[in-house]
Parts: C-alpha cells; structure tokens; sequence
C-alpha cells in the first residue's frame, strides 16, 4: 500500500548505492544495526546519521542528514512515527532520490509530501526483508 513492489524494486536496485540510515549507532540490539550490516552485505554503502555521530560497520557517522558533505542516494528511516516526517522533509531538502520508512514507521502526511517533491518512497517495510528477494 505504502510502496508497492515496483517502488521497492526500484529503490533497491536503480535509486543508488548510497543509503543514510538515520537513526543508526553501534546498539546491537536495535533493528537499524542489523538491517544496516544486511544493505552492506547487498552492496550498499550505509552512512549512520544519529546526533552521536557513531562510526558504525566501519562507517563515519554524522549528527544529521545536513551534515553528510557527499550526495546521498536514499535515507533510511528509522526513528518514531511523530519524528519520521521532518526527516523526509530533511532528506528532500538535501536532494535524496529516495525514502523508506521502516516497519512501524508511518506518516501518511510525510509519504504525500515525500512523493509530491518527486521522490520515490516506501513506508512501513524493511528492506532487509525485501533486498534478499530481489535475486
């Protein structure tokens, strides 16, 4: 409903290798840690936005999506609900071809507006779930 499978497969194959994966720190136990490892493991280049600005797997880490000095492909989307859509107005604002909201996260304002600036949006799946099934 929030990305149906053309969207999907076009965000994980054809948007771009670069994904801003906000919200994302060294915490093992959170989602964004391993779902991060699994794009990597694609063949994405993750890039940790988190106000820790954390090197995680090896990557640098930034406290916003401002502050990434190079072109980001995608931002992954894993903080709350209530936050979600200023992070996709954030990602518009620094010209990202692409937003996924994962599981959980929806904000149906944020997907209308997110579509409306020209980008291709998924919300509510993951895409650790979805990148395995593209082979």
């Amino acid at each position: 409903m929030y990305g149906d499978a053309a969207a999907v497969r076009e965000i994980l194959r054809d948007t771009g290798d670069t994904w801003a994966v906000v919200g994302l720190s060294n915490n093992t136990s959170r989602a964004a840690y391993g779902v991060a490892a699994v794009l990597q493991r694609y063949g994405k280049r993750i890039v940790p936005v988190h106000p820790k600005a954390e090197t995680v797997h090896g990557e640098q880490g930034y406290a916003s999506l401002a502050d990434i000095p190079f072109p980001v492909d995608v931002v992954d989307v894993f903080v709350n609900s209530a936050l979600a859509g200023e992070v996709a107005d954030e990602a518009v604002a620094v010209g990202a071809k692409a937003v996924w909201f994962q599981l959980g996260v929806v904000d149906e304002a944020a997907y209308d507006r997110t579509l409306a600036a020209g980008l291709r949006m998924v919300m509510d799946r993951c895409p650790a779930i979805e990148i395995p099934l593209m082979d």
